[in-house]
């Protein structure tokens, strides 16, 4: 009875929608509707910081960034069969004049539109275009929760046109950067799913296609553990799904791999083969950390909202013991400012240092300035977040730590010496 009413404890204390409010990292309002949440300052530098952190991890891995409309006539979700196959899950098209346009349910049919911008060789190809965009769900309102199951959707999206023997390697890189970009988040991976079509009329009846990307999702998997499940496809193909648990344990999906044909034959897409003929390219879809609502709501519960120190919205706080430190404190602060650090100051009108140092309690670093260390010079007393006291160091030595720990992203706070 005792092990079970402290995992209930646990989970209310990890639960991310209590812990984005007192945080003050994310809200809800009934004028913006159920499933829209709204960013906070501090939430909204934590999803900066995500998304700048996949933005250029996808950069050093040969990915180039578009930017495309969140609406589409809904001509273009006919030819991609998300009208056919997933129109349930999409809000109800609007009149503009004489044609209807669709808020987008996903991102690939605007991607396969930018490959077919010009005519592509083979020489370009794996082609891997990538977008951190907007899409929309018409989810029911008894599944929304928080961050975790929202109507609009920031998704770390890419798709890759490749040639066919070129798609395994292409996803197994995928799978690859995923888990680099866990290791650096601090997200563990309860398991990997191979999800295949089940039975039922939403998906794409075409058996090859669904032999030939089932294949190459084997290979992509390469020996890592996998459970095989089915009727949990897209419509489109199968998919290789990286699943996380919450406070809870209930599990969902973060990040995916899929391998699809149905969409380049749908948009006739082409590239030009070194025989001189016209080939089929393999669309690999592909996201890193999923979506951005999702992500966070699973980092705030993993870390309990202490972040780790290169993703936390304040790395970095100063407190002078009274107003005598106050200017000291203050210069610290714009100095760490300069060097790119995310910091404040908890001035003393804000209560006592006791007081003030329990509201600091999620921010890796603090630094007390009291009577000693200001006549000392640039001197402050050191807190990390975990309890410990490195004691005096002088704020350059400080800043110069913080910045080496922020730029290793990893989960020390402190070197060991």
């Amino acid at each position: 009875m005792h092990d079970r009413n402290h995992a209930r404890s646990h989970d209310r204390d990890h639960d991310h929608r209590r812990l984005g409010r007192e945080l003050a990292l994310f809200d809800t309002d009934p004028l913006m509707g159920a499933g829209l949440p709204y960013w906070l300052p501090d939430g909204a530098v934590v999803r900066h910081t995500l998304e700048e952190y996949v933005r250029e991890a996808e950069r050093r891995a040969g990915y180039r960034h578009v930017y495309s409309p969140v609406l589409g006539k809904r001509e273009l979700y006919e030819i991609s069969g998300h009208w056919e196959h997933y129109r349930d899950d999409m809000f109800p098209p609007m009149e503009l004049g004489a044609e209807e346009v669709v808020l987008r349910p996903s991102l690939c049919p605007h991607h396969a539109l930018v490959y077919r911008s010009r005519a592509r060789s083979y020489r370009e190809l794996p082609l891997r275009i990538a977008e951190l965009g907007a899409m929309y769900r018409s989810e029911p309102s008894g599944v929304l929760g928080g961050l975790s199951r929202v109507r609009a959707i920031h998704l770390n999206d890419a798709h890759i046109f490749c040639t066919p023997d070129q798609a395994a390697a292409e996803a197994r890189a995928a799978l690859g950067l995923i888990r680099r970009a866990h290791a650096d988040l601090g997200i563990r991976a309860a398991r990997h799913r191979l999800s295949l079509p089940g039975p039922g009329g939403k998906y794409v009846a075409d058996p090859e296609l669904w032999r030939r990307a089932t294949a190459l999702l084997e290979e992509a998997l390469d020996g890592l553990p996998y459970e095989a499940v089915e009727g949990e496809a897209a419509f489109y193909g199968p998919k290789i799904d990286v699943q996380i648990e919450d406070a809870a344990g209930r599990e969902s999906t973060l990040s995916t791999v899929q391998i699809d044909f149905h969409q380049p034959e749908r948009f006739g897409l082409r590239y030009l083969g070194p025989d001189g003929a016209r080939h089929r390219p393999v669309m690999v879809h592909r996201s890193v950390i999923g979506s951005v609502e999702r992500a966070v709501a699973h980092l705030i519960e993993a870390h309990g909202g202490a972040f780790p120190a290169w993703l936390a919205p304040v790395q970095l706080v100063v407190l002078p013991v009274a107003g005598a430190q106050r200017e000291a404190a203050y210069a610290l602060v714009r100095q760490a400012t300069d060097l790119g650090l995310r910091a404040e100051v908890a001035d003393p009108e804000r209560g006592s240092l006791g007081a003030r140092v329990r509201a600091a309690r999620k921010v890796p670093y603090q630094a007390v300035i009291g009577v000693r260390e200001a006549q000392d010079g640039d001197l402050v007393d050191v807190r990390l977040r975990d309890g410990r006291r490195p004691g005096q160091l002088s704020g350059t030595e400080l800043l110069h730590r913080i910045t080496d720990r922020v730029e290793a992203r990893g989960p020390e706070l402190w070197p060991s010496d």
